[in-house]
């Protein structure tokens, strides 16, 4: 073939680079190898090789949720494939806009299940499982269509992850070069409209309120301005754990993500609220105790996937719209109309107040942990987290988040994607040649299972501090083993290498924690070098980690085990 052919595999170089992609993530292969040389060839995207399609999958799912944009994963087909679908799933619990490009197997071989290298009969079923949609190319001619599709489908709402088979045989055929790639756009539908009339009925109904509030969530991350707005008019606010930093969680109207799981006061609160507008949430049973926590029966639920009307809270309207037009709409309806309850500014402030005390209480000696953080990290940084215990608790509860694309972790509650989560946000966060830092919040037991992606973070130069809470031991596991079976801890205990020395051995600065005091001026230190860092926090030393909710209530718990 001449080299001065353009080949499918030049097309997916040059397509990903019209639409705005200057990022990718992925592992070359045998199946991907014409698409990856043609990137690398044309030298206009930055090319992050991961250590694991896992891992690749979780940064191009952070970079998609940090920049509001596409995520692109490249992965070989079969095995690497494979790999990548545990990422893949929790892209699309967290709606994370991603497009993966994957090879396949020669068309004269595809689902015939002949055993060539790396063969997967079902691949396409696999991936279609595991995400929004997938896709594959059955011919040159259709290339860029399929792509095109693919990558308006993942950033089209209720947006997810959406992945492109690849054939290696077709992506090494030579094709004219389409000429509509000088003014491709990708057709991503506009925000959707909401009903006037239906505007106009909601309104009506919140001009009657007293004690209105917003539950937020990731469907109203471009929300921020009508939400404001709202909380203007004397709304207060609680977030969802995936839509955080919507409305700043220092405002005085705003609860944050304390929404009421694990804090009893919150719940109690909800008692005196007489309408809540909940902006793009599902109000997924993991934050509500499975539905357990009770709202006020005044719900208005929006949303723009009509399939979210009453799947899981009834609601007495539901209003199908983008929720920043919604939002807007509803502020300007009620300005001058709504007479909020005077005293209900101040019974929110107080109710916040008792409620973070109450919580931070709950915590032992990790009480200081939020503040000393939030106050060594600068505003602007990104807060990523693993599920570990003080994930659980602190983390996701009341370590305040300032902005709405600021905040990641694993939605699906996973365990393990906090590392390469967090490189991910921090390539993200160095878009345009910006500054900002990157935390990373992450257990022994989730750090074991990525924890190769070390090097990709020394390679990138990535600004991101790592922190290891370091129990040895799967500490979540440990509580939820107290709670329901009696204290009988099996497969807990976890064998981990010298942080220190795994540090050196990567070639990036280790910082150690033991005592409880000195958490925040560490991870400060941390965060004035430039470039990558791991901070290890030494939970054996500081103290054991209290029990959280829900684990913290249900019964009697057994003795600690053997230390």
């Amino acid at each position: 073939m001449s080299a001065s052919q353009y080949t499918v595999g030049d097309l997916v170089a040059e397509f990903l680079s019209r639409i705005g992609v200057t990022t990718a993530f992925g592992i070359v292969s045998v199946h991907n190898v014409p698409m990856l040389d043609a990137i690398g060839r044309r030298n206009a995207i930055r090319y992050v090789m991961c250590r694991g399609e896992m891992g690749g999958a979780h940064m191009a799912d952070a970079y998609a949720r940090v920049t509001n944009g596409l995520g692109v994963l490249f992965t070989s087909t079969g095995p690497g494939m494979a790999n990548s679908i545990g990422g893949l799933v929790e892209a699309r619990f967290a709606a994370s806009p991603v497009l993966h490009i994957t090879g396949q197997t020669a068309t004269k071989f595809v689902d015939r299940d002949m055993g060539t290298v790396h063969d997967v009969p079902g691949q396409t079923a696999i991936l279609a499982a595991s995400g929004k949609a997938a896709y594959r190319v059955r011919s040159a001619g259709e290339a860029l269509g399929v792509l095109t599709r693919a990558a308006a489908e993942a950033l089209t709402p209720p947006r997810g992850p959406v992945s492109v088979e690849i054939p290696i045989d077709l992506q090494r055929v030579a094709i004219p070069r389409p000429a509509e790639l000088d003014s491709l756009v990708l057709p991503v539908p506009p925000a959707l409209p909401p009903a006037e009339a239906a505007l106009d009925e909601v309104a009506e109904i919140l001009a009657r309120s007293k004690r209105p509030m917003l539950w937020l969530g990731n469907g109203a991350r471009g929300a921020r301005d009508g939400a404001l707005a709202l909380l203007e008019l004397g709304f207060g606010a609680v977030s969802s754990w995936n839509g955080r930093g919507i409305v700043p969680e220092d405002h005085a109207m705003s609860f944050g993500a304390l929404h009421g799981n694990g804090s009893p006061r919150i719940q109690s609160f909800y008692e005196g609220v007489d309408a809540m507008v909940v902006l793009g949430s599902r109000l997924r049973g993991h934050e509500t105790m499975d539905f357990s926590i009770k709202l006020p029966r005044n719900l208005i639920h929006v949303d723009v996937d009509a399939a979210a009307n009453g799947r899981t809270y009834p609601n007495a309207y539901f209003l199908q719209g983008d929720a920043q037009l919604v939002a807007q709409g509803l502020a300007k309806r009620l300005k001058g109309r709504i007479q909020v309850d005077p005293g209900f500014a101040a019974d929110f402030r107080e109710a916040k107040r008792q409620a973070n005390e109450e919580y931070l209480a709950t915590l032992g000696p990790y009480a200081t942990f939020p503040a000393q953080i939030r106050a060594a990290m600068p505003r602007d940084a990104l807060w990523v987290r693993d599920i570990t215990i003080s994930n659980s608790t602190w983390g996701n509860r009341v370590f305040e988040v300032y902005g709405p694309h600021d905040a990641v972790h694993p939605v699906g509650a996973a365990i393990g994607p906090g590392l390469p989560l967090g490189i991910g946000a921090a390539m993200g966060a160095a878009e345009g040649g910006s500054t900002r830092k990157t935390v990373a919040m992450v257990g022994d037991g989730g750090f074991a299972m990525n924890m190769t992606e070390l090097w990709t973070a020394v390679q990138e130069r990535a600004r991101l501090c790592t922190i290891v809470m370091n129990d040895k031991g799967y500490g979540v596991i440990r509580h939820i083993q107290d709670a329901v079976v009696d204290g009988r801890r099996f497969g807990d205990d976890l064998r981990g290498p010298d942080l220190g020395q795994l540090a050196a051995l990567a070639g990036l600065p280790h910082f150690k924690v033991s005592r409880a005091e000195d958490f925040g001026s560490t991870v400060k230190k941390a965060l004035e070098v430039d470039g990558p860092t791991l901070v290890e926090v030494d939970m054996v030393a500081v103290g054991e980690f209290p029990p959280y909710a829900p684990y913290n209530t249900m019964g009697k718990h057994a003795e600690r085990a053997q230390r």
